[in-house]
């Protein structure tokens, strides 16, 4: 329902383009009802098995039932060119130099003539707020795109949803900290402040809990700074709201 309140108010307003991501894989996403010209895969992992399969093809599979016959795909990752193609896509343009090489190739096709992308600052994308360095990875895959960028941190303070792969993500963190300060976001899928403690011990030399957000922060602040906040997006959100109210 809230997505078809969203294509209806695109409608109404003379929307023109409109960039739309999937919610969950792609065949049986709400989002599926568009025909899109254009359709971007950035990258597959293992994420949402339960939902969306147990392998990358599968993975790949569901996302790119999105695609209809004369389209324009465009991929991050090579190994999709075929399926693509099966799926109907027109034309396969395969670029793997990151997501704004991604955008610019897809606004590109679209409009039949080349743009050059530009550098943007997103908001909990490796965002620095005076000594704390803010950014929403959730998934190995996002921390290791994030890792060249990282410098070396005084402590972490991180939730993390329980259906992530919490080893994997903890392993690549404590090569920038050595103290993990635990928290939880509102999120009804975080994991309990206690519970990502006890699962982070085995890969920093000091860990805490402290379920309060904004506590968690200054309490990783007196452990040593800069400050990595990461883990969930929902974390950054929770904070970014305290920090509006306090302000």
């Amino acid at each position: 329902m809230l997505t078809a309140a969203a294509f209806a108010e695109f409608a109404e307003t003379g929307v023109d383009v409109a960039a739309i991501e999937a919610g969950l894989g792609g065949r049986f996403d709400a989002t599926n009802v568009l025909d899109a010209p254009v359709v971007v895969l950035t990258n597959v992992a293992l994420e949402h098995t339960d939902v969306l399969g147990d392998t990358r093809e599968e993975i790949a599979a569901e996302k790119l039932a999105v695609v209809r016959r004369g389209a324009t795909v465009v991929l991050g990752e090579p190994e999709w060119e075929g399926l693509a193609r099966q799926n109907g896509a027109e034309r396969v343009i395969v670029e793997p130099g990151g997501n704004a090489a991604l955008a610019a190739a897809a606004t590109s096709a679209f409009l039949g003539r080349r743009v050059a992308p530009i550098h943007v600052q997103l908001p909990g994308r490796l965002e620095w707020r005076g000594d704390e360095l803010w950014d929403g990875a959730h998934t190995p895959e996002a921390v290791r795109y994030i890792e060249p960028h990282l410098p070396e941190f005084g402590s972490i303070v991180a939730s993390i949803l329980a259906d992530k792969d919490l080893e994997a993500i903890l392993g690549i963190l404590s090569a920038h900290a050595p103290a993990f300060v635990a928290t939880t976001s509102s999120n009804a899928r975080a994991l309990p402040a206690d519970e990502l403690a006890r699962r982070a011990q085995p890969f920093f030399s000091r860990v805490e809990a402290v379920e309060d957000p904004a506590q968690a922060v200054e309490r990783a602040r007196e452990l040593g700074t800069p400050v990595l906040v990461t883990g969930s997006l929902y974390l950054l959100a929770d904070l970014a709201v305290r920090s509006a109210r306090v302000a």
